[in-house]
């Protein structure tokens, strides 16, 4: 009974500091419930099933169809054979026609070069079939014909292509003509799929160099805009790249704010996994989904996490653009965020807003 006694004449007066601490605590209540909140997310501006309606999620297509359009109005011309460019391992067949013996069958070697009757050696790579037509004539021409007509024939193509990749309605490789430019070999492969992305990639291997460089190009700077300089010159070999839209911001209270990348069929669950889930003191009740809506337009719903696993809108998937904001929860925003300090006769309250 003895050792009893200072125990429970201890827990008595820690009864006691902390009723007067609760007293003490309740006239600080609105300023503290005032820090718990923290930085807010955006206010709503609609239902969520505003945001779900598909009509009001088509934005992508009807940008990529617009950006479509001007790509194939901006087409220069059909490709002909005669802008194909030659380019090294190309076998050629070459008709002279008032000198039927001097006609040949080459290969262009790795130089560009060929070896003709008369000529000896001869560039011809990077030439188009018409432009290397005239410069073998015109070489002929000054010692040993009069007015000679020469055709070349590329029997086998190997070394002008250019290969088009990524989010493209007709992705693949693809013979290389003279004066082609980056609108111009969009348009030849049909133009821009749905899910493409902003940009293009354009990868290039110096003929100096074993490294590749590469050129990143704003596709609404160049069609939307106007930027004419951004209609860079294609060439051979180049592989063109268009990536699929898709980048999700998440922020608030979870534990990895930050942009991530849309898998397919992404939902809004699995990107705030994605970011790490959610804090201890988030509010999974208040969840704000900002979506844009094309031409500078954005809009925002409230959600609520338990209410997206049934319904309609539990279908509801994260798109290019969308920023997720989880709320903080008042109440757990607090109590993560009190300190307390008993001991010694003394009591202090203190309150630090924990990192979001």
């Amino acid at each position: 009974m003895k050792k009893i006694l200072p125990f429970l004449i201890a827990l008595s007066r820690t009864a006691q500091k902390v009723s007067v601490l609760c007293l003490r605590l309740l006239p600080m209540a609105p300023l503290i419930l005032c820090l718990a909140c923290g930085a807010k997310g955006p206010a709503a501006t609609t239902e969520l099933d505003q945001l779900a309606d598909p009509a009001a999620t088509e934005y992508n297509a009807l940008e990529v169809a617009e950006l479509n359009g001007k790509l194939y109005e901006s087409f220069t011309a059909t490709p002909i054979y005669e802008d194909y460019v030659i380019g090294g391992g190309d076998l050629i067949e070459l008709t002279i026609f008032e000198a039927p013996d001097l006609s040949i069958e080459t290969r262009v070697s790795a130089r560009g070069s060929v070896t003709l009757p008369l000529l000896s050696t001869v560039r011809i790579a990077g030439l188009s079939v018409l432009e290397a037509e005239r410069h073998v004539e015109e070489l002929y021409r000054e010692k040993y014909l009069q007015d000679p007509h020469i055709t070349i024939f590329v029997k086998e193509q190997f070394g002008s292509k250019i290969t088009m990749m990524g989010a493209l309605k007709k992705p693949g490789t693809y013979d290389f003509y003279a004066s082609m430019n980056l609108m111009d070999v969009l348009a030849m492969a049909e133009g821009l799929s749905d899910a493409a992305g902003r940009t293009v990639q354009i990868r290039r291997k110096p003929e100096s160099s074993e490294d590749a460089s590469s050129l990143v190009i704003d596709l609404d700077q160049l069609v939307k805009d106007g930027q004419g300089n951004l209609n860079v010159g294609i060439k051979g070999g180049d592989v063109i790249y268009v990536p699929e839209a898709g980048s999700v911001y998440v922020d608030g209270a979870v534990r990895k704010a930050g942009s991530y990348p849309i898998r397919k069929e992404m939902s809004v669950q699995e990107a705030i996994v994605a970011a790490g889930g959610l804090q201890s003191f988030a509010d999974a009740k208040n969840v704000k989904l900002i979506r844009y809506l094309g031409e500078g337009r954005r809009e925002v719903a409230k959600l609520s996490l338990a209410e997206l696993q049934t319904g309609e809108t539990g279908k509801l998937k994260v798109r290019d653009r969308d920023v997720i904001f989880v709320e903080s929860s008042a109440v757990g925003t607090f109590v993560q965020g009190l300190r307390l300090t008993l001991g010694a006769g003394l009591f202090g309250v203190g309150y630090t807003p924990p990192s979001q």
